[in-house]
């Protein structure tokens, strides 16, 4: 999903009508909308963080829709609270949108919600979708400051599940992740090392131990960094000038010493022992 989404808005998109991909079936999209969207994704993108907190955030997921909606799509406005639905050919789309101010959770506190898409529980998504499918086809009989609070509380609720659910989810995350690393640090002389015995040492799956690093390098990239580390560190303990290429090489876990010499040119850009030389003043 692009961060740059909300981008629309500012740039003339009309803010019911969000990429069929921003959202996929159990996810959440929180963005935010008004005169401060486009700087909003744009420190998102950025990792930067935004001074000016935006006028409204809206929420978007995948729900099942009533058949009876025009294919267009509806919206239903309640003074700050705005509710719009656009069918699809499964599922279709539901954005609600309300006030920054309004809401009881400060915005500061979304932030590691915004411009991606959010795993949330199925409990809470049926809870957002049929409430939220139930409001549109009875909004013509409501009274309208009722419905506005109903959404605002909705999108407390949402909101604040979603988070407390992120926050618990990245903190074992990182916790299962620093578990892992450990375990490699504390096995890496051993050449048999694998992501199956990782995530059995850990009482994990693979698939699970692979989401742990699924951050481009993987678990063997993991592997393979922390090796060529360790050796950086024993090639320039000079206590250990003398000690052969080959037998590093068994100490961190390599297979042979070529393969040792291959893999630290390419992570380094050096051989082995030209960068003890270098680092040990060698001639």
């Amino acid at each position: 999903m692009s961060r740059f989404a909300a981008l629309g808005q500012v740039l003339g998109q009309p803010p019911s009508a969000p990429e069929d991909d921003e959202v996929a079936t159990g996810t959440l999209v929180v963005r935010a909308s008004g005169a401060s969207a486009a700087r909003q994704a744009l420190d998102a993108a950025r990792g930067a963080r935004s001074k000016a907190d935006p006028e409204r955030v809206q929420l978007l997921m995948r729900a099942t829709l009533p058949r009876h909606l025009p294919p267009q799509g509806t919206t239903t406005t309640f003074g700050d609270c705005a509710l719009h639905a656009q069918p699809g050919e499964r599922q279709g789309m539901l954005l609600l949108t309300a006030a920054t101010h309004k809401l009881s959770i400060d915005f500061s506190e979304l932030r590691p919600l915004l411009f991606r898409q959010v795993p949330i529980d199925r409990g809470l998504q049926a809870l957002f979708t049929t409430s939220a499918a139930h409001l549109l086809s009875v909004a013509e009989t409501l009274d309208p400051h009722g419905a506005k609070s109903y959404l605002l509380g909705l999108a407390d609720l949402v909101l604040r599940t979603a988070l407390r659910s992120e926050l618990d989810r990245a903190d074992a995350l990182a916790t299962r992740r620093r578990a892992a690393t450990e375990y490699i640090r504390d096995h890496l002389s051993d050449p048999a090392l694998t992501a199956e015995r990782i995530a059995d040492a850990l009482f994990i799956s693979r698939r699970r131990l692979y989401q742990l690093f699924d951050d481009g390098e993987g678990v063997s990239g993991r592997i393979r960094a922390l090796r060529v580390e360790r050796a950086k560190e024993l090639l320039a303990d000079p206590a250990l000038g003398v000690r052969a290429i080959g037998e590093i090489s068994r100490q961190c876990g390599f297979a042979n010493a070529a393969h040792f010499s291959r893999t630290f040119r390419k992570a380094v850009g050096q051989t082995p022992r030209d960068y003890r030389d270098q680092v040990l003043g060698g001639p």
